[in-house]
């Protein structure tokens, strides 16, 4: 039977999904979901689950074996400092303890029954966080309204966020959970939290449930190890200010090495990134420059095949123009009148003096018009494409073609022309 498929994760699970997965470096996306599942989505929980799950604490979720997990390398052991609550001294101090005994059995019992009453009227709101950085924003107020403005400056987001900025800016992320309710709370929060030796190191986020705090108060320091979040030391217990100093101070001393390493690995890659950004932008510039010479090749070519084109059509053009330049002349050839004889009492006997210097000869009528003369001249392959027709003395243009004001050309005897003629024919092909 085919296993049944999962339902689709909301854009919000997705997220968290990817995020889990960044922060635990766990390779197996199904794992991811199926830690989270078990979380009810709560990524601080099911992250520090994980976290813990290194360390060699049991998950929740999986029951404990029959012997505790052994730790067996150096990387996950996890510093811890306890600091339990003294124990009474002499005589006096055993009989002071054991008249107390009764009342301090009496009042810690009530109070436990009352806390218990009180959580199944209102379970307990770190359970169902709704608005992480309300929470914490609420918490600020509320210790600076209890114990002063004079406290290092508290992270004002999630945990989760914490966690990433620790990471991205390979730093020590120091968690305090904060009890209200604990005994030891206004003497820790007074010496340690608001002291002005230690305000200058701590950099508190302010979280609910998910380090496992076995009394408070409690501090863990949480650091970049092997490309994971880890935590690297537990403080807890009522600890003195200077005591609070070095073993704080010891921590990171124990773990400086991992931290360099760690900024060493991510120099060499942000070098090697730069490095390849910077072989990335010279490939693209040399591609582009290729691209840009392509393109001018491109247009060279265009151009040379347009100028080419454009002198095949000039070529074509002028070859219609010439063929039909031969046409029009050879009709008019064809249509000249035949040559009179030279005999003939009207015949006019014209020589005709060409641009090229060659003389043509031939014998007209007076009766004929100019235009016979100049269709003569125009079929000659000799003649210019345009020209005129001008008499020597005294120097007139004959009029041989039809005008607006002179639609009919005259005759050769109404041009006064002599039995016996020499004409020029200009060219006007460059006119």
């Amino acid at each position: 039977m085919a296993a049944p498929e999962e339902p689709e994760l909301s854009q919000a699970q997705t997220e968290k999904l990817l995020q889990f997965q960044d922060l635990t470096g766990l390779e197996s996306m199904d794992q991811c979901r199926r830690t989270l599942e078990q979380h009810n989505w709560n990524i601080e929980a099911a992250v520090q689950d994980r976290l813990n799950e290194q360390e060699g604490v049991p998950s929740v979720f999986n029951p404990p074996p029959s012997r505790p997990l052994q730790v067996n390398t150096a990387d996950h052991r996890v510093y811890s400092y306890i600091v339990s609550r003294p124990q009474p001294r002499g005589l006096l101090g055993w009989s002071y303890y054991l008249i107390m005994l009764p009342f301090r059995f009496t009042y810690y019992t009530l109070l436990d029954i009352f806390r218990f009453a009180l959580r199944l009227i209102r379970p307990d709101p770190r359970g169902r966080v709704t608005d992480p950085v309300g929470d914490v924003v609420s918490f600020i107020h509320s210790f600076e309204e209890k114990y002063g403005q004079a406290h290092p400056v508290f992270y004002q987001g999630t945990y989760s966020q914490a966690l990433n900025d620790a990471k991205r800016e390979l730093r020590y992320l120091l968690v305090y959970l904060h009890g209200n309710d604990h005994q030891d709370t206004d003497e820790f929060c007074r010496n340690n939290v608001c002291s002005s030796s230690t305000r200058s190191i701590f950099c508190c986020v302010s979280v609910s449930q998910a380090l496992r705090e076995n009394t408070y108060p409690f501090l863990a320091m949480i650091m970049l190890k092997d490309r994971k979040m880890t935590v690297v030391g537990r403080l807890e217990g009522l600890i003195q200010p200077e005591d609070l100093i070095n073993q704080l101070t010891f921590i990171m001393d124990a773990n400086q090495t991992y931290l360099m390493s760690e900024r060493l690995e991510r120099e060499e890659r942000n070098q090697t990134q730069v490095l390849r950004q910077q072989q990335d932008e010279a490939y693209l510039a040399s591609l582009r420059a290729d691209q840009e010479k392509d393109r001018k090749k491109r247009e060279e070519q265009e151009q040379r095949r347009q100028e080419e084109e454009k002198v095949r059509q000039s070529a074509l053009a002028e070859e219609r123009r010439r063929r039909t330049l031969e046409e029009e002349k050879e009709r008019k050839s064809e249509c000249l009148p035949p040559e009179p004889p030279a005999d003939d009492p009207e015949s006019v006997k014209i020589v005709f003096k060409l641009p090229n210097d060659t003389r043509v000869e031939r014998r007209f009528l007076f009766g004929q018009s100019l235009t016979v003369i100049y269709d003569f001249l125009f079929s000659l392959k000799e003649t210019p494409e345009k020209f005129q027709i001008v008499t020597n003395f005294p120097r007139r243009v004959l009029p041989c073609l039809p005008t607006e004001e002179q639609p009919n050309p005259p005759t050769l005897k109404e041009a006064g022309l002599s039995r016996s003629e020499v004409l020029f024919v200009q060219d006007l092909t460059d006119d």
